[in-house]
């Protein structure tokens, strides 16, 4: 196998341009919902939300109605997928990511609660085809969860359907509403088949992966082995392999702090001044946990601030392209609070884009993310402003 090829460096500052670039969040895009989700790869979706926030964010003249639509029509899917959290993706990307994901599933759903209730992968195998049949129409958390009780009995139920809800290929319905889902789920079988045979499904794995390894680096890169392999939840040695394979497809960087960076040839890397706008960014923006060394974004000394005890990534502040504090809706407008303090021309920049967020919430929902208020009880005191609309 080739090597892939050692010419450049990149500093901090020029990789947190790189990332704000391929993230379309140096300047808004005039893209369509389908083309920017296959651009940025994935969305976070755990919060209904977000997805809606994140395209505000980066696309120009966006409108929440296409979004719908997409969602749908199934252009876009919601699914566990990466991190086995909640994203979104691309039709046309579902299957490359849920097969590059497949040993994690199946580890981390089939051996643990699905394992503690008496089941194993042989009973997954043999329970998984007559699931997705009887969700060939969109089916409730409580309808699929009756059609397994029946078959493995009441108590080995809870656990068969939590490992099978994410290991299984099952998609989430719109259910309506300001943000088309709602927190109590309804599901769908994806349209894909499944391989007959472990090492079909082992082959297609590391094929899979090959793929989104590519797509990561376009959409996210450059980055380190470790940031790949957080970005997925895969095995670094998988991401090792993967590189290896690609040899000189990418282009070897030396990073900051001596750090090993891999990227695709001529992907974009603006200078270090390239001015970097500010952004109100939504709750478990990707761009925020896609990396295992989140420095890029987030300076050390606030990530903890931003990510809670339980896991939850407050909407945050981007100033100059690094986080600087967190968000919120409030009665009298967006309260924005800075973990330091921020000169005059940031504030009057983020007053305009919260004038412009509130005009947006204004349609869908003013009270986005209040039912995590309590976060902001325990958030050390900033400089805090209430930005009207």
């Amino acid at each position: 196998m080739t090597s892939t090829s050692s010419t450049s460096t990149i500093t901090a500052r020029e990789l947190n341009r790189a990332t704000l670039a391929r993230q379309l969040l140096l300047r808004r895009e005039p893209l369509g919902v389908g083309d920017a989700v296959r651009r940025l790869l994935a969305l976070q979706t755990q919060q209904p939300a977000s997805p809606y926030l994140a395209l505000w964010n980066r696309l120009d003249g966006f409108d929440p109605a296409e979004l719908d639509a997409a969602f749908t029509d199934r252009t876009l899917v919601k699914a566990t997928l990466l991190r086995i959290t909640l994203h979104t993706v691309h039709c046309d990307d579902y299957r490359t990511v849920r097969e590059a994901m497949q040993p994690t599933l199946y580890a981390s759903r089939l051996g643990y609660r699905f394992a503690a209730a008496g089941l194993t992968p042989a009973d997954a195998a043999e329970l998984e085809p007559g699931l997705l049949e009887f969700a060939a129409r969109p089916r409730s958390n409580g309808e699929l969860a009756g059609w397994l009780a029946e078959r493995v009995g009441t108590e080995k139920k809870d656990g068969a359907w939590w490992g099978l809800r994410s290991y299984a290929p099952l998609v989430h319905v719109p259910t309506g509403g300001p943000w088309s889902f709602e927190y109590s789920p309804s599901y769908v079988a994806a349209p894909e088949g499944r391989f007959s045979s472990e090492p079909e499904a082992a082959e297609a794995a590391r094929a899979a992966l090959r793929v989104l390894v590519l797509r990561y680096l376009h959409g996210f890169g450059p980055a380190s082995v470790a940031d790949i392999a957080q970005f997925a939840m895969v095995q670094r040695a998988r991401v090792r392999a993967v590189l290896k394979e690609l040899g000189e497809t990418l282009e070897v960087i030396a990073g900051p702090e001596g750090r090993t960076l891999y990227d695709v040839h001529a992907g974009p890397r603006p200078p270090a001044d390239t001015p970097a706008p500010p952004r109100l960014l939504p709750m478990w923006d990707s761009v925020l946990l896609a990396y295992d060394d989140r420095s890029r974004v987030i300076p050390p000394e606030y990530r903890k601030l931003v990510t809670r005890v339980n896991g939850d990534v407050l909407p945050t502040l981007l100033i100059d392209g690094y986080v600087a504090g967190v968000w919120r809706p409030v009665a009298d407008g967006i309260e924005a609070t800075a973990f330091h303090d921020l000169p005059d021309a940031a504030w009057d920049a983020l007053a305009e884009e919260a004038h412009t967020l509130l005009a947006f919430l204004a349609d869908r929902d003013r009270s986005v993310y209040s039912r995590y208020a309590h976060w902001w009880t325990k958030l050390p005191a900033g400089q805090t402003r209430v930005l009207p609309g």
